[in-house]
């Protein structure tokens, strides 16, 4: 075993949550050493960073080679390689390679890992990283049709992107992006998704490395234990998502039903079931008996069957905290994350943790809550590094102001999205009341009232309220005097409330 290498500051991690980290201990602290070990070879970076309001960010994330973050920041040194062991009574995390890091102040930013439907099964993908979608990419382009179960983010995208191909949707509730819409805002995007889409790709902002050597063999099971960092908001520019087919786009969507069984095709030979040709439309036509043989077969909980080439499994991620339990006595949440308090410290001395694989345990401000998303990531991996500071100079830190009101901007179907606050009435009641406004392929506005104060907000679409919105969730106004007249196109409300 190698002699110990002594850090100060060691981060695990190379998403986004780490590597901002890692960028913010390095200013803090100069003149130290800051460790940042990941065991993917390229790291994820916040590039073109826009504060849009005071709460509201946006931001590419660029996937880069670990030098060029060593070559903005000196004293960082990437040690590239997994996680074996944490002694956390030792203050040493060991690596893979058997290097020993000793550290005064650790965070663990390691994310989160996607949850799979089925372990093993080589027709099931799940997409979470770059190798993912690259392989995912690989067998599209022999796909006649496949299968996504999920109704995240990922799946939203999919959902839209694919080309080409027949593309059967199943989500467990009654309408799709259920964790980011209400039914009506998915209403407002399904009418998009059975569109055709314009011929005319967005051009494409950011670099993208791929990494060379380090390719797997062909064939290799592609979630063999290795979990990269989660992908970009718009992981799926670049890649060319066409199916075998010459049409554009087939989506039939099933709601409110999960995954019963998987079959594979000798499987589903000998159980003497029948599958369902695509659903064409929806007059009423008698639903056909599909004869060709397929790959792998879904029945679904409402007892229809599906022919597919593979599945997309994208039903959502959990924390990845194995590498750090065994010996360590961590509190755990209900979701599965390192509990940290309000200053991002878990119930360990001196490690910190960041970004998805961390649990809120702090009593939160009544307009926030915790998902696992890039924004959260990247102001958990920031204030983790600020309160690591704080801790070693021995000063205090206050709660990051990122953590008072929950923001969020990002595109689906290529429309802006804005959510603020309690957007989907969480944890509200019933005691709150909804006011919409929607104009039919443009735009759709949801605002959440409760006691005549603004709770949250759902924004689709070049609206141009989001500042004045997050100011109103923010300043708590009683607005029970405006009625409706909060969401009249013909007034002018940022002029209102200036």
């Amino acid at each position: 075993m190698e002699a110990p290498a002594a850090g100060k500051f060691v981060v695990v991690g190379g998403g986004i949550a780490g590597v901002t980290c890692a960028e913010q201990l390095a200013i803090h602290f100069p003149s130290e050493e800051i460790l940042l070990v990941t065991a993917s070879p390229v790291i994820k970076a916040v590039t073109n960073f826009k504060q849009v309001s005071k709460v509201l960010e946006e931001f590419d994330v660029e996937e880069q080679p670990s030098t060029m973050l060593e070559n903005r920041f000196p004293n960082i040194k990437v040690i590239e390689c997994g996680v074996k062991q944490l002694k956390s009574e030792e203050h040493c995390v060991l690596t893979e390679d058997g290097i020993q890091l000793v550290y005064k102040k650790l965070c663990l930013c390691a994310g989160a890992k996607p949850k799979l439907i089925y372990e093993g099964n080589p027709y099931v993908l799940g997409i979470r990283d770059t190798d993912s979608a690259q392989e995912f990419q690989k067998q599209l382009t022999k796909a006649k049709r496949i299968m996504i179960i999920g109704n995240g983010g990922i799946a939203l995208e999919l959902a839209y992107e694919i080309e080409g191909c027949e593309v059967i949707w199943a989500i467990k509730d009654k309408a799709i992006g259920n964790t980011f819409f209400d039914a009506g805002a998915a209403e407002f995007l399904t009418s998009k998704l059975i569109a055709e889409k314009p011929e005319t790709k967005i051009a494409h902002k950011r670099t993208r490395y791929t990494t060379e050597g380090k390719k797997k063999e062909a064939g290799t099971k592609v979630n063999a234990g290795n979990i990269g960092s989660a992908l970009g908001p718009d992981w799926h520019e670049g890649l060319n998502l066409k199916g075998t087919k010459e049409f554009s786009h087939k989506v039939h969507i099933e709601t409110m039903c999960e995954v019963k069984n998987v079959y594979l095709q000798q499987e589903f030979r000998l159980s003497k079931k029948k599958s369902l040709t695509f659903p064409r439309d929806y007059h009423n036509q008698p639903v056909t008996t599909d004869e060709e043989l397929w790959p792998v077969y879904v029945e679904l909980t409402n007892e229809k069957i599906y022919g597919c080439d593979f599945i997309v499994s994208a039903t959502g991620v959990t924390p990845n905290i194995e590498p750090f339990l065994c010996g360590n006595n961590f509190e755990v949440g209900e979701d599965g994350g390192l509990k940290v308090d309000d200053h991002m410290h878990t119930s360990l001395p001196d490690i910190y943790a960041a970004g998805d694989i961390c649990t809120a345990s702090w009593q939160p401000s009544p307009l926030w809550q915790q998902m696992r998303l890039w924004t959260q990531a990247r102001q958990m991996g920031w204030y983790a590094a600020k309160c690591m500071a704080a801790a070693t100079l021995g000063d205090s830190v206050d709660m990051d102001f990122s953590f008072e009101l929950f923001a969020h901007v990002t595109k689906f179907f290529n429309y802006k999205v804005v959510l603020l606050g309690k957007y989907n009435a969480q944890n509200l009641g019933s005691d709150h009341e909804l006011m919409l406004r929607c104009t039919k392929g443009q735009e759709y506005i949801k605002v959440v009232m409760q006691d005549g104060r603004m709770m949250g907000a759902v924004l689709i679409g070049e609206t141009n309220l989001e500042e004045t919105f997050e100011n109103l969730i923010l300043n708590q106004m009683n607005l029970s005097s405006y009625g409706e007249d909060l969401l009249d196109p013909n007034i002018d409300i940022e002029d209102y409330f200036d």
